[in-house]
């Protein structure tokens, strides 16, 4: 009895891995441990029963958390885009744009997975969508199954790191932290890791030509008369609107010199999407054909998503609306976009809405669970336990670093984002505050580690997601009418494996150079405290009660009263 006594925090913890492992849902098996133990610690003396008390107020604060608001908004945005086929058109076109190049559809598969990440934030559409989409077209014309299935699964978790993504909203809630600086610091990482895909596909493509061919001639859609691509019309579309752009930001900087950096960036691509956009509706209005089939194509297919993803990330970053905010003007947003192209249906409204509200309510019933959970862990003292087992570490911080993020690794092959999130990121934050660590950063480098958890054999989602709509037998393809073979569960797994090799690089990459996440503190206005006035000797004069100096210096006491 002393035994267990003395480890009732431990117990409670290794007991709610086991209910995990057994397949227990995680909010019930949270819940379940939470009271469980809660009460043999009341039994034993070592927790109060008063504590319990606290547990309605802690539930209705969940409920009522602006900040989770953004949830189902990003989740709604991202569903109505998905269905609403714009994902089809974003790979239709740049797979056109880059196809004739080698390796150019799994380029193309990773820009549109980086743009939907920006724009839907969801793993399972993205993945979906692609696997439909570029899988087929991948296996027509030749290309690895090991690097196809990868490049699509490892594209669609982008979606966790690029904002806006969920995890970095449940991240910033579970840190108490803001979620635009969360966002500002994942923006970087994200964008290393695509760019570390489309670097590892050309090599690839140089190493193995044969596993990444180009598209053939037949395949190309856009091409003119004479059998140009028309490309320069669209080089040159790109090189006015950035001029145009790059003059009129500058004018625009001259006159608002106290600008952030992030600010500046989206100021810039808004008047460069616009000049691009102005151009060409111009030229198909009058019909000047000064553009080529693909330049306009490009311009209107691809302009409209950067639009919806400055609504959503650039009114975050540069301070005109809250990340719920921002996420509510993407969900109409994205319902403009859906009328506009004519893809809008109440059915499809419909959908979307019923599964924005199931995932909706899983992230609070598992906070909810964890809530429970957290209240009795406390109760015990588990976190003076976390604290103590992580602070006593050789190696100091760097101990702790590398020990959570080896354990998040290990726990992503059973575990996804959200149970993490939620079960580990309670326990090591307060640790890490502790150790002075930005947890900004922590939050980063956290999330990087867990993007991992979609790709990991077997448990996998990302995998479980593209194995869904891969084809599991030998089928005739359309087109060209060939026999294809059928996509293995076994080359699926095996193609993930270089993309966990790369996230593992970008979760090294953050930890030691942590000045690609924390350049969200550079825009920060520093303020003098010493230079800070609050204007009362303007509003009400300098004697003590309102009078001025001379009258609170008078010999007549009372003439400050008069």
């Amino acid at each position: 009895m002393e035994f267990f006594i003395a480890n009732l925090a431990p117990i409670m913890f290794i007991n709610l891995i086991v209910f995990l492992l057994l397949g227990f849902p995680v909010a019930f098996s949270l819940a379940a441990n939470g009271i469980l133990y809660g009460l043999v610690a009341i039994d034993l003396g070592l927790m109060q029963p008063a504590l319990f008390q606290a547990l309605p107020q802690r539930v209705f604060g969940i409920v009522a958390n602006d900040t989770l608001l953004a949830v189902p908004f990003f989740t709604l945005m991202g569903l109505i885009l998905e269905r609403s086929g714009m994902a089809e058109d974003l790979l239709e076109t740049v797979g056109q744009l880059f196809g004739p190049i080698r390796g150019g559809l799994a380029i193309a598969v990773v820009l549109v997975g980086a743009m939907l990440a920006a724009t839907t934030g969801v793993v399972s559409a993205s993945v979906i969508s692609m696997g439909l989409i570029s899988l087929p077209i991948m296996l027509r014309y030749g290309y690895d199954r090991r690097l196809a299935t990868g490049v699509i699964a490892a594209s669609g978790t982008l979606s966790q790191i690029i904002p806006p993504s969920l995890v970095l909203i449940i991240l910033a809630d579970q840190l108490g932290r803001s979620i635009g600086d969360m966002y500002r610091g994942a923006m970087i990482p994200g964008l290393l890791l695509a760019l570390a895909y489309i670097v590892y596909v050309v090599v690839v493509s140089l190493v193995k030509p044969d596993s990444a061919p180009a598209l053939p001639d037949e395949a190309r859609i856009y091409v003119k008369p004479d059998g140009s691509r028309g490309l320069r019309s669209l080089g040159v579309l790109t090189i006015i609107a950035s001029v145009v752009a790059y003059f009129g930001a500058e004018y625009y900087f001259s006159e608002h010199t106290q600008i952030p950096i992030d600010e500046r960036i989206v100021i810039i691509m808004v008047g460069w999407g616009v000049t691009a956009l102005i151009i060409a509706l111009v030229n198909k209005v009058l019909r000047l054909g000064l553009l080529s089939e693909i330049a306009e194509r490009v311009t209107f297919v691809m302009i409209p998503p950067l639009f919806l993803i400055f609504l959503v990330l650039g009114t975050i970053f540069i301070g005109v609306a809250t990340p719920t905010e921002g996420g509510a003007m993407g969900a109409v947003g994205a319902l403009a976009m859906a009328v506009l192209r004519g893809r809008f249906s109440f059915s499809l409204l419909k959908q979307a809405m019923d599964t924005t509200t199931k995932l909706s309510c899983f992230v609070v019933f598992i906070l909810v669970g964890s809530t429970v959970f957290s209240l009795s862990f406390r109760g015990i003292n588990g976190d003076l336990w976390v604290e103590h087992l992580l602070i006593g570490l050789p190696g100091g911080e760097w101990g702790f670093l590398i020990v959570v993020s080896l354990l998040t690794f290990f726990l992503a092959f059973f575990l996804d984002f959200f149970e993490l999130a939620f079960i580990i990121v309670p326990l090591l934050g307060p640790v890490a505050d502790k150790m002075g660590i930005d947890l900004i950063w922590f939050g980063v480098l956290l999330a990087v580690n867990m993007q991992t958890s979609f790709m990991h054999p077997p448990f996998g989602f990302a995998l479980f997601y593209l194995r869904s709509v891969a084809p599991k037998e030998d089928y005739h393809d359309r087109v060209t009418g060939k026999l294809i073979p059928k996509v293995t569960t076994g080359q699926i797994y095996w193609g993930s494996v270089p993309f966990i090799g790369i996230q593992v690089l970008m979760v090294a990459a953050v930890m030691l150079f942590p000045g690609i996440v924390t350049h969200y503190k550079d825009d920060v206005v520093q303020v003098d405290p010493s230079t800070i006035k609050f204007g009362v000797e303007e509003i009400y004069g300098s004697g003590s009660y309102g009078e001025d100096d001379a009258s609170s210096e008078s010999d007549d006491p009372g003439a400050a009263f008069r």
